[in-house]
């Protein structure tokens, strides 16, 4: 059986990085084959090139962000996304190419031609089987971000950029979810994390027991 590919998206303090944690770990703890991953920094060039892209102190040209992003997801593609999905493993990506539409494109301000011409050379057509887009106020994300540099959690270079730059990525972001409301779900977190993770389960776990995976076969969410 193929594998199934899940991405979570989302802007900056959205909660995406945590709630791909708990649903990982839950999962596993039902005896599902998860493989945890990210972009940048999914294989050990990307964590290379992550550190580069994401040092707050490293000015980085627009062109070049882009370029190095589609190099990171181009390795990611071949060396981890592939070979895990054709051994039948459930893949979670905090971030894929859709975070290059909504940053490179919307953010930076790149064509959309340009953008899908980039994402297709690196990814080769790979696409996810299902999108989680947690969302929330542009506002709340700058709170958090904030919250998070005063615990003195270690920023990025994109957590710098203003709240104008973030409302064009949610905007984009959630004009993707219009278009492909199939694949893309909108998670609002403006919730506990717990009262989340219940409705990040509910939407992903019956779409893993649609696609065949035997380990949630019992499961059941009520």
């Amino acid at each position: 059986m193929a594998g199934t590919f899940i991405t979570f998206e989302g802007i900056d303090g959205s909660g995406k990085s945590t709630q791909l944690r708990l649903l990982a770990n839950f999962l596993k703890s039902i005896g599902c084959d998860v493989l945890e991953t990210r972009e940048p920094g999914g294989t050990p060039v990307g964590n290379r090139l992550r550190a580069a892209l994401l040092d707050a102190q490293e000015e980085v040209d627009p062109l070049t962000e882009l370029l190095v992003f589609a190099a990171d997801r181009a390795q990611h593609v071949r060396r981890v996304l592939r070979p895990a999905l054709e051994a039948g493993q459930i893949v979670f990506s905090d971030r894929y190419a859709d975070a290059t539409s909504a940053y490179q494109g919307a953010g930076r301000g790149f064509s959309p031609e340009l953008i899908a011409e980039i994402i297709e050379l690196a990814t080769e057509g790979l696409k996810p089987d299902l999108t989680l887009l947690f969302d929330l106020p542009v506002t709340e994300s700058n709170e958090r971000t904030q919250r998070r540099a005063n615990s003195k959690q270690k920023g990025d270079r994109l957590d710098g950029e203003t709240a104008e730059f973030h409302a064009r990525v949610r905007d984009a972001y959630l004009r993707l979810a219009r278009t492909e409301p199939e694949r893309v779900k909108v998670v609002e977190t403006n919730q506990p994390i717990e009262v989340t993770h219940q409705r990040v389960k509910q939407i992903v776990v019956p779409f893993l027991q649609s696609r065949g995976h035997v380990c949630v076969d019992e499961f059941d969410l009520a």
